[in-house]
């Protein structure tokens, strides 16, 4: 069977529903600095809480999902291509602030979409 961009669309939509364990190590915010040509991530520290929820280190305070949070990010990681930022994050970070396989490949996808974001000049929105 040939994919379809409806088909292919349709089975990354409902995969972006499923349930994932956070990952101890924090988490990333990805954006594109068009004007330098780099695909950007933010690291931020979190703990997870008995109910499986991102905390706030520091305040223990829920880091919600969606809108705005003050938070400081730990480091910024920037890269010219995909493979560039997974290097500098996977293989030259000591110890790696990602501790989850599943995390390190979403984020593998995410950077690649972020380049080809950056490439085409196509919007690029984190999933």
């Amino acid at each position: 069977m040939t994919q379809t961009l409806e088909n292919i669309t349709a089975i990354d939509e409902k995969l972006s529903q499923r349930h994932l364990d956070l990952d101890p190590g924090g988490y990333f915010i990805i954006y594109l600095d068009r004007e330098a040509g780099l695909i950007c991530a933010k690291h931020f520290s979190n703990a997870i809480d008995e109910r499986g929820l991102a905390v706030d280190p520091q305040t223990g305070k829920v880091i919600p999902a969606r809108g705005k949070v003050e938070r400081t990010h730990t480091r910024l990681f920037a890269g010219r291509t995909a493979k560039e930022l997974c290097v500098k994050i996977f293989e030259q970070t000591q110890p790696c602030p990602v501790t989850l396989l599943d995390h390190a490949a979403y984020l593998g996808r995410e950077f690649v979409r972020a380049e080809m974001g950056l490439v085409s000049g196509c919007e690029y929105v984190q999933d």
